[in-house]
């Protein structure tokens, strides 16, 4: 089904396009322009998640089984063309990415967007490439979209400056320059058997290769998995993310979250499509080393949870263990428990990017010499975005915590807020964590043994729930630390916009709880066309290019 029938012949290319338009926009505004840098970098935001909502209630046709709309950017005919597609999984990712860029950008307005030249137009360059990620439907324009959101990546990361910033920033960019020359090999490879870079078209040539080029097949996948996998944090390629992460600043480490699932969503995608049960030789190939690498990687992520003695930290190793769970469930192959694993996917994200920029109120008492320059407004006016709250008239640095006497309105919103988010990491009833955690658990006890066998299935349902401990004894260790005893401590100050992209992440988690079984219908929905991926094939085939000027020669 072509885009033109649900709301426009161009819509399926706006997230891709916009970003892009507002990233040039805002580097030709100079630095004297930074109001104007940032409300327009918000309108646009704003604008993204408004396409992100759209496009997400387009596929939720309940006339259509299989909701797939395709977009042809060239008019080319497929598989020679480029070709976007849009189906429910990708309409998920495009409102997570909303939500974490939207979220970092609010966050971003009280301070952190002055301690660099080009914040804004990096941000919207890694949505571009983020939105591209999820929107494509061939692998070398999914290449060159994980470049661009890695090359911005590498800026938001280094942004702020630091010793501390730039030696784990060089580590990141070492081992994604690594998984990207894979990436390239990978798919050159892949063409040279295949003769296309179509994601539809390689999963409908896959069963023909011939026997003599499919360990040359089974090669090229592999190398495309190494790349994913290290940009989706899998063990044992995981070890630079949580001191990545932790040296980011707040709102880049808060879009970084939603950067980790990119490559979870590239071998969900790549994975079911080409490598289904009905794939001849080559069904499953790969699906023990996703199952108990996924259950290793968990694993580690759990243990790093209860190791680690900083804030940073410990959301770095929770975005590996969330990582770990989904890639699990996936090499597992049973449409029920990937189900479960989408909705705790969308869940963790939220959750994570929530506590990365958490980690900023609640340490930057103690941490004032690592935070960025302040900037101060002319005499008698306050920074555009930077208004204080309200709540701040009830707090003062020099305040010490007594029995008995009020508790500061600031700290008392960072341990609700705080705990609040411990809730939906951990898994902890009634938030969405939970939620995502029981459907999956309910799917590994129902099932029958998948291509894996009992064991993997019963190891997950352990490790799902022991990680679950493990997150929640840190995460309350960690609170124990930061807000039980706080004499001789400075009380923190908070921002209206700093509180503003916490509070509506853990918003979004809450809804997911309330709306916990229309969210579960739509990851079932998503998991069955996933499992099956036949429909997807045949809608890409199914679009044409419109009618094209006279003397346009077809290829």
């Amino acid at each position: 089904m072509n885009a033109a029938t649900w709301g426009g012949a161009h819509l399926l290319v706006l997230p891709i396009l916009l970003p892009l338009a507002t990233a040039a926009a805002l580097v030709g505004l100079g630095e004297g322009q930074r109001r104007l840098k940032a409300g327009l970098n918000l309108v646009a935001m704003v604008a993204n998640l408004g396409i992100a909502l759209l496009m997400l209630a387009s596929v939720q046709d309940g006339a259509r089984a299989h909701a797939v709309s395709v977009y042809l950017p060239g008019n080319w005919p497929v598989p020679f063309g480029i070709v976007l597609a849009l189906d429910r999984l990708s309409a998920l990712m495009l409102l997570l990415a909303a939500c974490a860029a939207l979220a970092s950008l609010l966050f971003s307005l009280a301070r952190w967007h002055r301690a660099g030249v080009h914040f804004h137009p990096l941000l919207q360059l890694q949505l571009m490439g983020l939105n591209g990620a999820f929107l494509t439907a061939d692998l070398f324009n999914l290449f060159v979209f994980f470049e661009v959101l890695l090359a911005a990546s590498y800026g938001l990361l280094l942004h702020g400056g630091g010793v501390t910033r730039v030696r784990p920033g060089l580590h990141y960019i070492a081992i994604n320059l690594v998984a990207s020359l894979l990436f390239l090999i990978g798919v050159a490879l892949l063409y040279g058997v295949t003769g296309t870079l179509n994601m539809a078209d390689i999963a409908a040539k896959l069963p023909h290769v011939p026997a003599g080029d499919r360990g040359l097949l089974h090669a090229a996948a592999a190398l495309l998995a190494v790349a994913f996998l290290a940009k989706a944090a899998f063990w044992p390629l995981n070890f630079w993310l949580p001191h990545a992460y932790a040296a980011a600043s707040a709102p880049s480490a808060a879009l970084f979250a939603i950067l980790t699932k990119v490559g979870v969503y590239a071998v969900l995608r790549l994975w079911t499509l080409c490598f289904p049960a009905t794939a001849g030789d080559s069904a499953l190939f790969g699906s023990p080393v996703l199952v108990w690498g996924g259950l290793a990687t968990l694993a580690f992520g759990a243990i790093g949870m209860l190791a680690s003695q900083q804030l940073g930290r410990l959301a770095g190793y929770s975005v590996i263990s969330s990582s770990g769970t989904v890639l699990a469930a996936i090499g597992l192959d049973l449409p029920q428990v990937t189900a479960g694993a989408l909705f705790y996917m969308a869940s963790s994200t939220l959750g994570a990017a929530a506590l990365f920029l958490l980690v900023e109120l609640v340490e930057r008492p103690r941490q004032a010499e690592v935070d960025p320059p302040s900037v101060e407004a002319p005499e008698g006016r306050l920074p555009l975005f930077a208004e204080y709250s309200p709540l701040d008239a009830n707090l003062d640095d020099q305040q010490v915590a007594l029995v008995g006497r009020a508790i500061p309105a600031a700290l008392a919103y960072l341990a609700v807020t705080f705990l609040v988010c411990a809730m939906v990491l951990a898994g902890l009833p009634p938030l969405s964590g939970f939620v995502g955690k029981v459907a999956m658990l309910g799917a590994l006890a129902e099932a029958s043994d998948g291509p894996s066998g009992p064991a993997a299935r019963w190891w997950l349902f352990a490790l799902l729930i022991l990680s679950g401990l493990a997150a929640a004894i840190a995460l309350v260790r960690a609170f124990i630390a930061h807000f039980w005893s706080l004499q001789e401590r400075p009380q923190p100050h908070l921002h209206v916009i700093e509180v503003l992209p916490v509070t509506l992440l853990l918003a979004a988690c809450v809804a997911l709880a309330v709306r916990g079984d229309a969210v579960l219908t739509y990851t079932r929905q998503t998991a069955a066309t996933l499992h099956t991926p036949q429909a997807y094939i045949d809608a890409i085939f199914s679009a044409q290019p419109v009618g094209r000027p006279a003397g346009r020669a077809m290829p």
